[in-house]
């Protein structure tokens, strides 16, 4: 799908545009959008609200065809509700819509007319951003490993947004596209099959990347895992016969002395439990368990395509839980990079096992703040069901204000985060009486003594863990990879450029 601005004016009217559809607003106090105001020179959209066909509501919609005085076959009415003080959740609502009947359509290309200056708090760039990303959802497809691909589908290929043109908004449409594909991409490896994305396809994504875009990139394998002494790491892919990979990329897009943004990837490519087996039901969606290092990869894939001015390392620790015989027991000890001797009493609590050595491996880099990506509890979304990734962190100046530098930038993209707590009551529960940790707590807060678990191996650096377990994907009818947070991370880091 291809993306433009298009900006009008007296000699470029709305009007004058020949496109397969325009998409304008109404309101339910029967008011018209400026641009719906322009194309309305017959007095038929007027018409349209006064009759009822539509009624403003935030995304309804209503297909007109043949407007007299206007050159567009089709124009299309989207409701935003309330004129005098168009919302984001409003406008959000109404770009979705739209974009939905644009998928039906028998056009190649449309203008999206929305008042996208006029949304309360918002701007334009924010307004393009919506567009973009919600157009690039619905025309998002699943039928990668099909033998027999879905006919594809009629509908708009070509978006043009009508705003002014200027330096500001096309930076904004830039970045939106790319995060958009790395989106795209951290879909496509969550939905992948765990037969297809193992832990060395994933180092082969990140190597396919380092191309593409010249960053960095180093995969360790075991005997260098060994070298390091990550036992905690190792411990979880001991069970499994596919090799683990441990992927770094660097995108030294700064100054060659500033300290650079690391993320880490919990890169668990299909996770039974280990000993501790999970239940058959709904297992499948284990292959889900990447997705904290597939959003790394998507990361890297839009700052890679914006060449951010910034240094940003990413990690990704990449392998299978599976049981066998080598496979690591409950009440195994093992011995973290670290040196903290860890007791293993549930092996499905493996995502920190994984995580704790990667974080320790951070520190080498010096970093100006560590962000840990993971769908790593269930508990979270006990807590926070699909709405909001969990966010935990120190309760500190510094880390307060790190934890709301990236609620914001959760906020301004509609990746929202909620803030957890950790703190030596939840370290507590993780005591044991043969190693220094156990890998889970007593009962009670499961997602807080995680987080708390994981705190014991960053407390070199700033640092904030995103829980992702009820964000990275969707069950159901329309289970699938949704993304998230690659407009999260990738916003948090443009903004400290």
């Amino acid at each position: 799908m291809d993306f433009s601005i298009k900006a009008f004016d007296t000699k470029n009217t709305l009007a004058s545009a020949k496109t397969g559809c325009v998409a304008v607003a109404v309101f339910e106090n029967k008011k018209l959008s400026q641009a719906a105001q322009a194309l309305d020179t017959a007095g038929e959209i007027t018409a349209a609200l006064k009759s009822g066909d539509i009624t403003g509501k935030a995304g309804t919609t209503l297909l007109l065809r043949g407007l007299k005085g206007a050159s567009t076959e089709r124009v299309l009415l989207v409701g935003l509700g309330n004129a005098d003080s168009v919302g984001e959740k409003a406008f959000t609502s109404g770009v979705q819509a739209a974009v939905k009947v644009f998928a039906t359509l028998g056009a190649a290309d449309a203008i999206i007319a929305l008042p996208m200056a006029e949304v309360k708090e918002r701007d334009a760039n924010w307004a393009i951003r919506t567009v973009v990303l919600a157009a690039r959802d619905g025309a998002y497809r699943t039928d990668a490993q099909k033998s027999k691909k879905d006919p594809a589908a009629a509908g708009v290929k070509k978006i043009a947004l009508a705003v002014t043109s200027n330096a500001a908004t096309k930076a904004a449409l830039a970045q939106a596209i790319a995060i958009a594909n790395g989106m795209q991409l951290t879909k496509d490896l969550g939905n992948l099959s765990a037969n297809v994305c193992t832990p060395t396809y994933l180092a082969d994504t990140a190597k396919k990347l380092g191309k593409d875009y010249k960053f960095g990139v180093e995969i360790l394998e075991r005997k260098q895992l060994e070298a390091l002494k990550m036992g905690s790491f190792l411990s979880v892919t001991n069970g499994s016969e596919q090799p683990p990979k441990f992927i770094v990329l660097k995108h030294m897009g700064g100054k060659p002395k500033d300290a650079p943004v690391v993320l880490v990837g919990k890169g668990i490519t299909f996770d039974t439990g280990g000993i501790s087996l999970k239940p058959g039901v709904g297992m499948d969606e284990m292959k889900y368990d990447m997705c904290g290092a597939g959003s790394v990869l998507g990361t890297f894939r839009a700052i890679g395509e914006m060449n951010l001015d910034l240094n940003v390392i990413g990690i990704v620790a990449a392998c299978e839980n599976m049981p066998s015989g080598r496979a690591t027991k409950p009440g195994d000890i093992v011995t973290s990079m670290n040196g903290l001797t860890i007791e293993v009493l549930n092996t499905d609590a493996e995502g920190r096992l994984v995580l704790c050595d990667a974080l320790t491996y951070a520190e080498r880099f010096n970093p100006a703040a560590v962000i840990d990506v993971a769908t790593l509890t269930g508990a979270c979304i006990v807590a926070l069901g699909h709405h909001h990734s969990g966010v935990f962190t120190r309760d500190d100046d510094q880390h307060n204000a790190l934890a709301e530098e990236l609620a914001a930038a959760g906020r301004a993209t509609g990746d929202t985060t909620w803030r957890l707590p950790i703190g030596e009551q939840y370290n507590d529960q993780l005591k044991s009486n043969f190693a220094d940790l156990a890998n889970i707590g007593s009962p009670g807060g499961a997602s807080c003594t995680a987080a708390a678990f994981l705190e014991n191996f960053t407390r070199k650096y700033p640092w904030i863990h995103v829980d992702i377990a009820g964000t990275a994907w969707k069950s159901g009818a329309a289970k699938g990879a949704t993304g998230r947070p690659v407009p999260l991370l990738t916003n948090f880091l443009i903004n400290r450029t």
